[in-house]
């Protein structure tokens, strides 16, 4: 099993100022890290590609989109804006021999239509998430949307709505990805949201309810890792917490406060993980 972390804890864009507390990860343990490609250009990925190299590390890359570039949009040009959105995301991920791309980019981001989500808008996502993953299987990169919960998005809350999104592209390359902090509010258990998502299960996160230190929240991980083995699950776990240390997308994502130090985080999540990885692998 290979572990990541989201780098959202530290910035948004990975500069060389970056790159000591990457080397901190690998030292904890670390296979990779996951980086937000919102703005890649923002990003050092010249430097940051042979830097991972260096160190025997892997990038994954995370991505959200907006109103303006929704592929569920019911406007054809929103939707293509959206497909380029995510095929320069796919480019910037390549330069930096990334794996795989995980996000909530079947849909824009805490935009909301309100009403139920239409089969036509799981139609028109499903078309550019195709093309997406044609592309993305060009450069030997993976995606794995990501449902989120009922305050985030409205299109994927749920392991059976991602699951019928992801059939509905019907790519090889395109799977679906487990997140246990959206479950935590959304679904009637751990153990029946990973059962509903196993078939096209490709990726996952270790997240904390509060998305505080991975095991000091309410999320029932035992369920979860339990599940995950008797599913056979040998793909990536990444975990996501978020800090104020990282303000801007703190305040993006309404994260008001600070639920552990980026320290603890970082050490005791992952020693989490490998716990739990020892206890039910």
């Amino acid at each position: 099993m290979k572990i990541g972390m989201n780098m959202h804890l530290w910035s948004n864009e990975i500069t060389a100022d970056d790159f000591k507390d990457i080397q901190m990860l690998k030292e904890i343990g670390y296979d990779g890290i996951e980086i937000f490609l919102a703005e890649p250009e923002k990003s050092n990925l010249k430097e940051l590609g042979p830097f991972l190299e260096s160190i025997d590390m892997k990038c994954l890359g995370a991505l959200g989109l907006g109103p303006d570039n929704n592929p569920a949009s019911p406007d054809a040009s929103v939707r293509q804006a959206g497909l380029e959105t995510i095929k320069r995301a796919i480019d910037a991920l390549h330069s930096v021999n990334g794996v795989n791309l995980c996000g909530p980019y079947h849909s824009a981001f805490a935009t909301f239509t309100r009403n139920a989500p239409q089969e036509s808008e799981y139609l028109h996502s499903a078309d550019v998430l195709r093309e997406a993953a044609e592309y993305g299987a060009q450069a030997n990169i993976s995606l794995t949307p990501e449902a989120l919960n009922r305050f985030e998005c409205y299109l994927v809350n749920t392991m059976a709505q991602l699951k019928h999104l992801v059939q509905l592209v019907n790519h090889p390359n395109l799977g679906g990805m487990y997140d246990p902090h959206h479950a935590n509010i959304e679904e009637k258990s751990q153990k029946q949201a990973i059962l509903d998502i196993e078939p096209v299960l490709t990726y996952v996160h270790i997240s904390e309810n509060d998305r505080g230190t991975p095991g000091t929240g309410q999320v029932h991980w035992d369920e979860v890792f339990s599940t995950l083995k008797s599913i056979n699950y040998d793909g990536w776990m990444s975990i996501e917490a978020f800090s104020r240390s990282n303000e801007d997308f703190a305040n993006a994502i309404n994260v008001w406060r600070e639920f552990n130090p980026r320290e603890e985080i970082t050490r005791e999540g992952f020693t989490f993980v490998k716990n739990m990885l020892a206890k039910h692998f």
